[in-house]
């Protein structure tokens, strides 16, 4: 799964928690699943933005080496 499934599907449950009148069992069920697809897209967008970090600091390495 990644990152675009994970949001569409958590954006499904959420509709389907809002909208519909769900026994407990399944309510509790799909809460679960929610809160494993949003820690998911957490670690993604974490892993993410160091990735950017690590770029943008090799980008700002280069274009110092370039000036000086």
């Amino acid at each position: 799964m990644n990152y675009e499934e994970a949001m569409k599907e958590l954006e499904n449950i959420t509709n389907k928690l809002e909208s519909e009148s769900l026994p407990l069992a399944e309510s509790t069920k799909l809460f679960d699943k929610a809160t494993e697809l949003a820690k998911f897209c957490q670690e993604e967008l974490s892993k993410t933005s160091k990735k950017l970090f690590e770029i943008k600091k090799e980008f700002d390495k280069i274009t110092e080496e370039e000036v000086n």
